[in-house]
């Protein structure tokens, strides 16, 4: 007896697992929902996510997945393992400095010191908000505005936290995601990346990490009437229909249930929590031949919450569909869904569709107008022409790249043919003045009778644009008028008017327009991001690096064109038609008001 117990007492114990760790160690404080020892049984899907950090092949997880779910305990639960089991730099990057000071202060502190095991290696005193340090090793804590310190040290655990709430690429420098990544390079190949969020669109990082991932793993539960493994589908909670509106949202959410897809039996609430004890993650993708899985991606939804019950998230869409702003919402925090909005969303093949049977350069017949965007890059400009008429009809007429504000001189003062042989000229190009200013400005001067000064807004506006005036003391430019324009607002009509048909009121295109035009055309969308304390929908790119100057540069052309007076355009009888000129554009006097030197361009 007395031998037996001093084997098991010498034999070398077998490493605790995250999850094993956790319920071993981990306590909640008083404002989690359950307050004192952690348990796995509350939140058994997060076990499989927490236990792949155990994985000696694993080096990449990403848990996408609807708000409030615990993919941040989940995160916590693996640093604290860290500390205790396996020391080494660790990084943990949020959003923001400011929310990682708070986390510091308010969440990971706290949880350290509840935890006595980790409390005597913690070395509190010798601590900062953004530097925690502990007897054998640092975790930083980074905001993602901050290219330096994302920079700066050597980690082997790296933590992202909310990551589609970060920033993405800039033309200086990379994407928060990898310039965190290449400081895990002194580690490998045992370095660990763990990122958890909400998704927001496709292009942003937590959807195209975890669905580009080697292996993609969803939650499955067995019903307790047919015993079919099933995956918890928001399709499949069906509630009173109201078609005679006389119930309210929360009566008809009442009314909701789960019905089994495999079997068509009811699922109640009461059934959730021994089906998500005994669930377990499967494998849905798979990438090469799935034999070492070096990333994996998670994924669930609120469906799992044993928090929620059916009728609360069937209320949550009733009060949501509706609204884009609210779907989005319940689409990204509710469903782990990335959004899109179909009715205004824009693609390359959109664009194309839009071909009319005219030839570029050939200025349709029914034009009244011919408006020009450029946007400035450092080694080039890009540049749109495009024909107005009627209903804000439109049809782009040429696009390009050039090498330097000479090439755009010579473009804009070419003549252009309509279809009757009329010749028209562009009557106002607006110019991206915000990334080379100074050349912007001095190009609109020495060109004023049709070259204007534009400026994005980096707000929403009261109205769609607004006249301001070069405020640049010192400047050859102090007092010229510029153009500032409300970006979105433009973008939502784009969008709009590529939807219709080729007729009134469409963005068309010319025959045979080419692919990269198309794609910069549609490269952003509009989702809900968070701006300030506020939610707001705003048009973003779809992805990091993807170009989007042809996209400014029609925003522009439809500026000018709204400048111009498209919008007061009617058609004209056939007594109003008169025998044009060489110039057929209308209100070009506008520009100068008549008189080259009295004109509001002029000052």
């Amino acid at each position: 007896m007395f031998q037996r117990v001093i084997r098991e007492t010498l034999r070398p114990q077998k490493p605790l697992k995250v999850s094993e760790w956790a319920q071993k160690y981990r306590v909640l404080d008083a404002n989690s929902n359950l307050a004192g020892k952690w348990s796995n049984d509350v939140t058994p899907y997060l076990v499989g996510i927490m236990d792949a950090f155990n994985d000696i092949n694993i080096r990449k997880i990403f848990f996408c997945k609807a708000s409030q779910i615990g993919g941040t305990s989940a995160m916590v639960n693996m640093i604290m393992y860290i500390i205790m089991q396996s020391p080494a730099p660790t990084m943990i990057v949020y959003p923001n400095d400011d929310l990682a000071k708070d986390i510091s202060n308010d969440n990971l502190k706290p949880a350290f010191r509840l935890v006595p095991e980790i409390k005597k290696v913690f070395k509190e005193t010798k601590s900062k908000e953004l530097e925690l340090r502990f007897t054998h090793m640092p975790i930083y804590l980074r905001g993602a505005g901050s290219p330096s310190k994302l920079a700066s040290k050597p980690i082997k655990y790296l933590f992202f936290d909310e990551i589609d709430k970060m920033g993405g690429a800039t033309k200086k420098e990379a994407s928060p995601y990898n310039l965190a990544l290449e400081r895990t390079k002194t580690f490998r190949p045992t370095e660990k990346v763990f990122a958890a969020s909400t998704p927001t669109i496709k292009s942003n990082y937590i959807w195209e990490l975890h669905d580009g991932a080697d292996e993609v793993r969803h939650y499955f539960v067995q019903c307790p009437h047919c015993g079919e493994w099933i995956e918890f589908a928001f399709e499949q909670i069906k509630f009173c229909k109201d078609d005679e509106k006389k119930m309210s949202n929360y009566e008809r959410a009442q009314t909701a249930i789960y019905v089994c897809q495999e079997c068509g039996c009811l699922i109640t609430d009461a059934d959730k929590m021994q089906m998500l004890r005994s669930g377990e993650w499967r494998a849905v993708k798979r990438r090469g031949n799935g034999t070492i899985v070096k990333s994996v991606g998670f994924w669930i939804s609120s469906l799992y919450s044993v928090f929620l019950k059916w009728s609360d998230i069937a209320e949550e869409f009733l009060d949501s569909y509706k609204d884009p702003e609210k779907l989005q919402n319940f689409t990204n925090s509710w469903l782990g869904e990335a959004w899109e909005d179909t009715r205004i969303a824009t693609s390359n093949k959109l664009v194309l569709q839009r071909q009319t049977e005219l030839e570029e350069f050939v200025v349709p017949v029914w034009a009244r107008m011919i408006t020009a965007g450029v946007d400035v890059q450092q080694d080039s400009l890009y540049y749109t022409i495009r024909a107005y008429g009627v209903y804000t009809t439109s049809q782009n007429i040429t696009h390009g790249q050039v090498r330097s504000f000479a090439d755009i001189e010579k473009v804009m003062n070419a003549t252009y043919k309509r279809e009757d042989g009329v010749d028209m000229v562009v009557a106002l190009c607006l110019i991206d003045s915000g990334y080379r200013p100074d050349d912007t400005y001095d190009f609109c001067i020495e060109n004023r009778e049709w070259a204007v000064p534009v400026k994005g807004a980096s707000n929403p506006m009261d109205s769609r644009y607004r006249f301001n005036r070069v405020d640049k003391k010192g400047s050859r430019a102090y007092g010229l008028q510029l153009v500032v324009c409300d970006g979105g607002a433009f973008k939502d009509s784009i969008a709009v008017r590529l939807q219709k048909e080729n007729g009134p009121g469409s963005f068309m295109v010319y025959k045979g327009c080419d692919e990269n035009y198309a794609n910069q055309l549609s490269s952003e969308q509009k989702v809900m991001v968070k701006s300030g304390t506020r939610n707001a929908m705003r048009w973003v790119p779809k992805r990091s690096h993807i170009d989007n100057h042809y996209l400014d540069c029609e925003v522009y052309a439809m500026c000018a064109a709204e400048i111009m007076g498209v919008r007061n355009l009617r058609e004209e009888t056939p007594e109003e038609k008169v025998k044009e000129d060489g110039n057929a554009n209308v209100g070009s006097d506008w520009i100068t008001g008549g008189n080259q030197e009295e004109g509001w361009l002029n000052g």
